[in-house]
């Protein structure tokens, strides 16, 4: 195996949380350049890793041929919300571990050709699988207030309309230093701010085109399926939209109810509690973020599948 390229984020906070054995099964639900994969193999576990990117799945395929006996490394070009079709098509009932790294790769922004950066000239592009609608073809066709629409959600920006109105009078947008240049002066850009006003659109915009949030929705409910009683699930997040759907995905799956008043008796769960040993939320150490500043904004969340039954269950 070669050098995996990019730096893997709270590794060994990870593993701790997954507590890989030998012969464990293990998703890796975003493969991306193998960290976590690698650090799985060598403790002896098989790892069924998943990447919508056909980049990276070429890249781990020499992995994945290498001499193990047996075979203990399996590429799923698919979303990894797709895990359960997956692992049935592969005769696998349940695993032992589920880890997520939530968000784009370190190897696609680092391309400029990918479009996800707006401090690399490239072409407006910021598709994870390389396939559908480019962020190009929807900032150039969706409506004004569309686009407001998504940079306020997933972007959390306040001027989103000033900023869409921007982008709609600067159409056609072909590549990312002309979009991240139309937001920067729509919002007013002095080089050395500790923050380009650009990153939250691009966030965004990258967002919306990929579906992010609606895919880690339906990947942690396919973990739950997943896992066996007493696996591991680890969630690594690098913002507070995705950080805030894990946290209240374990919160609801481990049976915590909120009431409405603090008077009244606590109200019973609707489903018997999924996941229990639920962790705080796990950043990194000032001497991860000082080898690696892109592990600055990451949170883990971690928690143990209980034996009772999975909550979404697809109809037959």
């Amino acid at each position: 195996m070669t050098p995996a390229p990019h730096i893997p984020v709270l590794l060994d906070e990870v593993l701790s949380a997954l507590q890989p054995l030998g012969g464990a099964v293990i998703i890796d639900a975003t493969f991306g350049a193998g960290g976590y994969t690698r650090r799985l193999l060598d403790a002896g576990a098989s790892v069924h890793a998943f990447d919508r990117d056909p980049d990276a799945i070429a890249a781990g395929q020499g992995w994945a041929e290498a001499a193990m006996d047996p075979p203990r490394l399996v590429l799923h070009p698919r979303r990894f919300s797709e895990m359960v079709d997956a692992m049935a098509s592969a005769g696998v009932a349940q695993v032992d571990g589920v880890v997520m790294d939530i968000g784009v790769s370190s190897m696609q922004l680092d391309q400029a050709q990918r479009g996800f950066a707006f401090s690399l000239e490239g072409p407006l592009d910021m598709r994870m699988g390389q396939d559908g609608t480019s962020a190009a073809d929807f900032l150039n066709s969706a409506a004004e207030a569309e686009i407001a629409d998504v940079l306020y959600t997933y972007g959390e920006e306040r001027q989103s309309r000033r900023v869409a109105r921007a982008i709609v009078a600067a159409r056609p947008l072909e590549t990312t230093g002309q979009l991240a240049g139309v937001v920067r002066k729509a919002l007013g850009y002095h080089p050395g701010a500790p923050k380009d006003p650009a990153t939250r659109s691009f966030q965004a915009i990258r967002i919306h085109i990929n579906a992010e949030l609606d895919e880690l929705t339906s990947g942690l409910n396919a973990a739950e399926t997943m896992l066996r009683p007493g696996g591991n699930l680890a969630v690594v997040s690098f913002h507070s939209l995705e950080d805030r759907i894990v946290k209240q995905f374990l919160r609801d799956a481990s049976g915590a109810v909120a009431n409405a008043s603090r008077h009244l008796p606590q109200s019973a769960p609707a489903f018997a509690p999924t996941f229990g040993q639920l962790s705080k939320a796990i950043r990194p150490s000032d001497a991860e973020m000082a080898r690696n500043p892109r592990a600055r904004s990451a949170t883990l969340r971690a928690a143990a599948r209980t034996e009772a039954s999975p909550r979404h269950r697809r109809a037959a």
